[in-house]
């Protein structure tokens, strides 16, 4: 038995037509049916993770918020909650420079000062619902899990010293997942392999993005999908064709998963 880590953005879903090919439901639908275990490993929170339902029902645990919310059916693994000032400080520095930003709490989601930009990317190009709109005020009095601003690599390092409890997962020029020191995918898959007994050289993990490079590392065999960046494809063991040429599909019929 493998454990199989799948990314959703790039890597299970495409970000031409939103959806999951029918080779991958083939493909994992194959996988579970020779005994494997599938896992998602996204930095989406569950709130906006409305795009697997073609195979949600073969899913058997997820890793989300970049490792920092970890839970399998109903029955939460790992949650880890990013301190107060650490959210006040964000949340200023966003407030006073006008930077759009998003909130993410356990089961909600809000954005401040939304602009083109949370358009164009998150509900056209990522197909994200209409994530309500709140205040900074009002975001920093609940339990944050992660922080979504839309900075650049720049302007990411200039905060770094504001939120010394964090770390960012970045897998967009345009904005940067902030979650506590310590969550990766890596991690996540780490929490997922003890509530199931799976051995390191069990895993396989599968993304193009650059938050995916923990996961990629870490698995027994690392797969890159064709779309991703040379820097990603970098820290592959093998790379596979792209989300829109049956990528899935492909890098486990390479593996003989299926």
């Amino acid at each position: 038995m493998k454990a199989i880590f799948l990314d959703i953005d790039g890597t299970l879903v495409s970000f031409k037509t939103h959806k999951i090919a029918e080779s991958t439901i083939k493909a994992v639908q194959m996988a579970k049916a020779k005994g494997h275990k599938v896992f998602i490993a996204t930095g989406r929170p569950k709130a906006i993770i409305n795009n697997i339902s073609a195979i949600e029902a073969y899913i058997d645990g997820f890793v989300t918020m970049n490792g920092g919310y970890c839970y399998v059916g109903t029955q939460i693994l790992h949650k880890s909650v990013i301190p107060e000032s650490d959210v006040k400080n964000i949340a200023a520095y966003c407030k006073k420079n006008n930077k759009a930003t998003i909130f993410v709490n356990e089961h909600t989601i809000g954005v401040c000062a939304p602009n083109d930009l949370v358009k164009s990317i998150f509900y056209d190009h990522l197909n994200v619902p209409q994530i309500p709109e709140i205040g900074f005020d009002e975001a920093t009095h609940k339990e944050v899990f992660q922080i979504t601003p839309f900075i650049t690599t720049q302007e990411e390092d200039a905060i770094r010293d504001l939120i010394p409890s964090c770390q960012p997962e970045r897998w967009n020029p345009e904005f940067v997942d902030i979650v506590r020191k310590g969550n990766t995918k890596e991690s996540g898959i780490k929490v997922i392999q003890d509530h199931f007994n799976i051995k390191q050289e069990d895993t396989i993990a599968i993304g193009d993005g650059g938050n995916d490079v923990s996961m990629l590392g870490y698995a027994g065999i690392g797969i890159a999908m064709g779309n991703a960046t040379d820097e990603v494809k970098a820290h592959a063991d093998y790379v596979t064709t792209s989300v829109d040429e049956d990528g899935i599909y492909n890098a486990l019929k390479h593996f003989n998963l299926i």
